[in-house]
């Protein structure tokens, strides 16, 4: 098992490696050129530089990816083509994505893109909060433990 992080605009980035290091899972985060950095990783995390290309890091961690491997994406396209591949997929603010809700979330999407291409003005999304990492926290450890029971 890996765990690919949607790397760009991930806020919970530090839970990720520090929850993966206690269980000695390795990390992959997918990002774009735009944000590379010479700091070296932390043990157990490699970083893999996409081009800044609007899909380029999804096309990547799909291409990498493997069933029961962990995806966490903010995207619901790759949150899409991931739970087709068998991985589990989480999102920064606390929640799984899954087959039963999955289709909602991409209509959803669906018809904010076409409001705003008719020139209405949508909400974007909320901002993160403490509670949305605690969130997170709590379901990243409940879903290493759950993997690595299996």
């Amino acid at each position: 098992m890996i765990i690919y992080v949607d790397a760009d605009a991930c806020p919970v980035k530090d839970i990720i490696i520090k929850e993966a290091r206690v269980k000695n899972i390795a990390v992959v985060m997918v990002t774009s050129f735009s944000h590379f950095s010479n700091k070296d990783n932390p043990e157990g995390v490699k970083t893999i530089y996409v081009d800044n290309g609007a899909e380029a890091a999804d096309y990547r961690i799909m291409k990498l990816a493997k069933n029961k491997d962990i995806i966490v994406t903010q995207d619901y396209g790759l949150a899409s083509l991931g739970l087709a591949k068998g991985c589990t997929i989480l999102h920064h603010k606390g929640f799984t994505y899954t087959n039963e809700n999955i289709d909602q979330l991409l209509q959803t999407r669906y018809l904010s893109a076409m409001a705003r291409k008719s020139g209405k003005r949508t909400k974007g999304p909320k901002p993160f909060t403490v509670e949305d990492q605690e969130k997170f926290r709590v379901l990243f450890k409940e879903t290493l433990d759950q993997k690595l029971a299996n």
